[in-house]
C-alpha cells in the first residue's frame, strides 16, 4: 500500500488513538512507511480542544516506536503545523528543537475561525467563505516557511453546508494558481487528503482539477495521507486516490526523511 503521512495519535486533540495501535494497523496495511503528524495549532480559539503538541513527550515516544519497529516499518516522525501569519516565529521555535522528518502546514484557523464550524459559513456566501480561506494561505506563504507541504489545500470544501457541488477551481483559479506557483518556487509540494472521501466529498483534499494544475505548473512533489485520526482510518481510499494522481499526471509520490524528499514510482 501507498505511504501514508498524515495521521493523528492520542498526542493530537481530536484524537484518542494509541500510537503503537497505529502503527500495527500500518504493517497489517503492508504499508513500508508511515508518518504520525499530530496538531500544532497555537491558540486555538475552542477552548475544548488542545492543539498545543507537547513536543518533548510526544518526539521520544514516537522515536522509541520507530526503533522498536525499525524491522517491520519505516516510520516517519512529523508535525501538522496551523499556519497562522503571526505565530511563525513561535511554530519555527517549537519544531526546531528536534530532528522531524517532515512538516505538513496547513491552514486551520483564519482570521480567528475554523471552518470546520458552522460559525465560519454563517451570515454570508459560499463564495465569500472559500474567497476568504484562499487569501489566508496567501498570507501565510509570505510569512510562513518552515514546512514542506501544504496540507488538504482546499480545505475549507469538507465542511461548508454546500459540499464540493458548490465549488469549481476554474471559479478560483487566479488565487489558487498563485498559491501553487508559490509552494512551487519556493520548494514546497502539496498533499492528496483522502480525508475529504470519509467527509462526504467525491473527492480528496485538494480536489482533481488543483492536483492536475499542480502538475502542468510544474509541481513535484506530492505526499499522500488518509487524516486518520483513528487506526481504522489508515490507508483509507488510497487505491482511488492512487488512481487519481496517476490520471492527473503524476508517476511518483513522496515521502520526506530529515526534511529531504524521496520520490517512490506509482
Amino acid at each position: 500500500m501507498l505511504p501514508d503521512c498524515h495521521t493523528h495519535s492520542r498526542f493530537s486533540g481530536d484524537s484518542e488513538e494509541n500510537p503503537e495501535i497505529m502503527i500495527k494497523s500500518a504493517i497489517k496495511n503492508n504499508m513500508k512507511y508511515f508518518c504520525f503528524t499530530d496538531h500544532l495549532d497555537l491558540d486555538y480559539p475552542e477552548n475544548d480542544v488542545d492543539f498545543n503538541l507537547d513536543v518533548d513527550t510526544y518526539y521520544p515516544y514516537i522515536h522509541h516506536l520507530k526503533e522498536s519497529y525499525s524491522d517491520k516499518i519505516d516510520i516517519g516522525i512529523g508535525v501538522e503545523c496551523g499556519l497562522e501569519p503571526h505565530h511563525s516565529a513561535r511554530l519555527n521555535d517549537i519544531i526546531t528543537k528536534y530532528p522531524f522528518d517532515y512538516i505538513i502546514g496547513s491552514s486551520h484557523i483564519v482570521n480567528g475561525k475554523d471552518p470546520y464550524y458552522k460559525s465560519y459559513f454563517e451570515n454570508r456566501t459560499n463564495k465569500e467563505a472559500y474567497i476568504e480561506y484562499f487569501d489566508y494561505i496567501l498570507r501565510c506563504l509570505e510569512t510562513c516557511s518552515n514546512f514542506d507541504v501544504y496540507g488538504h489545500l482546499d480545505y475549507v470544501i469538507r465542511y461548508t453546508p454546500y459540499k464540493d457541488d458548490a465549488f469549481s477551481y476554474f471559479d478560483y483559479s487566479d488565487i489558487i494558481d498563485e498559491i501553487l506557483k508559490k509552494l512551487i518556487s519556493s520548494g514546497k509540494g502539496i498533499e492528496v487528503n483522502t480525508g475529504g472521501y470519509l467527509n462526504g466529498l467525491s473527492q480528496p483534499n485538494p480536489c482533481e482539477d488543483i492536483i492536475r494544475r499542480y502538475n502542468e505548473l510544474g509541481g513535484e512533489i506530492l505526499t499522500i495521507g488518509s487524516d486518520a485520526h483513528k487506526a481504522t482510518i489508515i490507508g483509507s481510499n488510497f487505491d482511488k486516490a492512487g488512481t487519481l494522481i496517476s490520471k492527473c499526471g503524476f508517476k511518483y509520490i513522496t515521502i520526506f526523511k530529515n526534511r529531504c524528499p524521496e520520490f517512490i514510482k506509482l
